[in-house]
């Protein structure tokens, strides 16, 4: 029988707020078991863009990332806000290791190819090194994951953490019995985008197409729960869509099954 894993992702807005930050360390290192945190941080990257006059572009949600980004978001993803979750959880005996792609080349990616936007220096995941992970998970190790990666020909590529999450995740299933956990802002996917309470407790494949046919499910959550079905497809035990502060409890939010 495999070990379990949690793989937790997180958006920039609960780690660049102190009182938010601290409440995710604290739920974070209550997880029993294995586990890994996927986090963003895009709003501090686009306040010190601005610090350093860079204008932040956005098609679609992505940051187009030009040589000048890129480098802001390598001090942001990779220094500062990484480097704050791994001493807090330091702090609270979780013995995290912030990595970025690069590192220990846990994970390569290909430049974005040019198509109907030029995204700049944006990577899509190639191979993630599983066995490398696993065996630093096996000893204890918690991976802290910066959304970054790098091409194997010495450049780095700001990558999307949702990405990183569900790639981390299907590569581990060969390893663990993965759960994957994706925190937002709102409680779960919503049967009604202006009422919190109406989270959809399960949703299948099935339910899914049923629910984008009949315009329920739209915009960003489309590509989020296509990210959870791969993961499901390809080995990932279960996903689970909620809030940050709710990831160790199992009732709440929407469980993705197939």
């Amino acid at each position: 029988m495999k070990e379990r894993l949690t793989v937790i992702k997180v958006g920039g807005k609960i780690v660049e707020e102190e009182v938010s930050l601290c409440q995710l360390l604290d739920d974070f290192a209550a997880i029993g078991g294995h586990k890994v945190l996927v986090h963003g941080g895009g709003r501090s990257a686009t306040k010190l863009a601005s610090q350093l006059g860079i204008e932040s572009r956005m098609v679609n949600g992505r940051r187009i990332t030009d040589a000048e980004t890129l480098k802001v978001v390598t001090m942001v993803y990779g220094g500062l806000v990484n480097k704050n979750i791994v001493a807090g959880l330091q702090a609270r005996g979780v013995n995290g290791l912030g990595l970025t792609g690069a590192d220990m080349n846990v994970i390569r990616s290909v430049k974005r190819p040019v198509k109907e936007v030029d995204y700049g220096f944006v990577g899509d995941v190639e191979q993630v090194n599983a066995e490398l992970l696993a065996s630093l998970i096996s000893q204890g190790v918690v991976p802290v994951m910066a959304p970054l990666t790098h091409d194997g020909q010495g450049h780095l590529l700001n990558t999307n953490a949702d990405t990183i999450a569900g790639e981390t995740a299907k590569a581990l299933a060969r390893h663990f019995d993965v759960t994957l956990i994706y925190c937002f802002e709102k409680r779960g996917v919503l049967l009604s985008e202006a009422d919190d309470d109406s989270v959809i407790a399960r949703i299948t494949l099935a339910d899914f197409e049923h629910l984008v046919a009949d315009g329920t499910i739209q915009g960003g959550m489309i590509p989020k729960l296509e990210n959870a079905f791969d993961a499901i497809a390809q080995g990932v035990s279960q996903v689970r869509i909620t809030l940050a502060s709710a990831i160790n409890q199992p009732d709440e939010g929407t469980l993705i099954q197939s």
